[in-house]
């Protein structure tokens, strides 16, 4: 376990560079630190007139093997290519309010899970197509009655088993087969050891074999957590403590991003030891800020960090909960996975 505290100084001040603005706008910042340094993309993601491409955001970032990136927005899926032009997007009720995505491969078809908070469901979609091919609805099997159900995070086990926590509500995760067979669920809420305030986000921690559930406790108190449950729903141990408020975790090889609503990202290494802290918003008025308008953006400070993702050289895509809709890129000094 990490205190996220005994970090934050020390890295902010080796690894974050003040933007200077230019007459053509912002310029990049240079922000993190040793291996983990990255520098940010101005006007990534926008459209020709400058304004956001995508609408308010409360979502998440995935990527495809073509290297094109998919973020949820209220509206909808939006799919970039690297250089940050809208190629595709799926629009409307069917995928609205996805708060959380998974992208995975199978039988050479790239399918999306999401997480639909709002509208009480998960989803399976053909990334290519945009056809649904499997929701997943709160299981009267469960014997639950009739609780409210608001998920927040999806993840699949390469079995094809889908994780689906109910993060907004009960705090219960609920385990389906590949066909959505409900099969058992685990955890309930409270700020005990092994309970969840708050499961906001969640993966496969595929650093560990066998794999293990790395789950974000976002409202823990006295600070947000990150745990390790096995894929039977067996609390494992606390990963890192003292976090902000993490809401979603990504993984490359061994290491860890998370967003921190608070308004910064955090890298952790296989040791699950804080090695780098991207985009810390100084601000206690803009950290943890829905309601930053665009035009009060600043280069290479967050507000509301709430999704992220690796793509195949090491850079970082990352999204805000934010009124205008704000993605960013970051990309990695010298970058390339090892």
């Amino acid at each position: 376990m990490r205190l996220f505290s005994l970090f934050l100084a020390m890295v902010v001040s080796l690894g974050t560079a003040i933007s200077l603005m230019a007459d053509d706008g912002p310029q990049p910042v240079r922000m993190g630190s040793g291996q983990m340094t990255f520098d940010t993309v101005p006007g990534w993601g926008l459209r020709p007139d400058g304004n956001s491409a995508i609408g308010p955001t409360h979502g998440s970032v995935v990527i495809d093997q073509a290297g094109n990136i998919y973020t949820s927005a209220k509206a909808g899926v939006f799919v970039f290519s690297p250089d940050g032009r809208v190629i595709q997007s799926y629009l409307g009720k069917d995928y609205s309010n996805i708060h959380d995505m998974e992208i995975r491969d199978e039988d050479g078809t790239q399918y999306i899970y999401g997480a639909r908070n709002n509208d009480a469901e998960g989803i399976k979609f053909n990334a290519q197509t945009g056809e649904i091919v499997l929701r997943l609805k709160l299981p009267e099997e469960a014997g639950l009655g009739k609780i409210k159900f608001n998920p927040t995070a999806i993840t699949v086990a390469a079995n094809g088993d889908i994780y689906l926590s109910n993060g907004y509500a009960s705090n219960h995760i609920f385990k389906y087969d590949a066909a959505g067979k409900y099969l058992m669920h685990f955890g309930e809420k409270g700020n005990g050891l092994k309970q969840f305030n708050t499961a906001h986000g969640m993966t496969l921690d595929t650093r560990y074999e066998p794999n293990r559930l790395l789950i974000c406790d976002r409202n823990h108190q006295p600070k947000g957590r990150l745990l390790h449950y096995s894929l039977d729903g067996e609390f494992i141990e606390e990963v890192t403590t003292g976090l902000g408020m993490p809401t979603s975790v990504a993984i490359q090889g061994d290491f860890v991003s998370v967003p921190d609503l608070h308004g910064r990202l955090v890298i952790l290494d296989k040791t699950n030891t804080i090695i780098a802290v991207l985009g810390n918003n100084p601000s206690l008025a803009k950290g943890k800020n829905y309601n930053v308008p665009q035009d009060q953006w600043i280069e290479g400070v967050f507000s509301g960090t709430h999704g992220s993702f690796w793509d195949a050289e090491g850079n970082l895509y990352v999204q805000d909960w934010n009124v205008a809709g704000r993605i960013m890129k970051l990309v990695r000094v010298g970058a390339g996975t090892k």
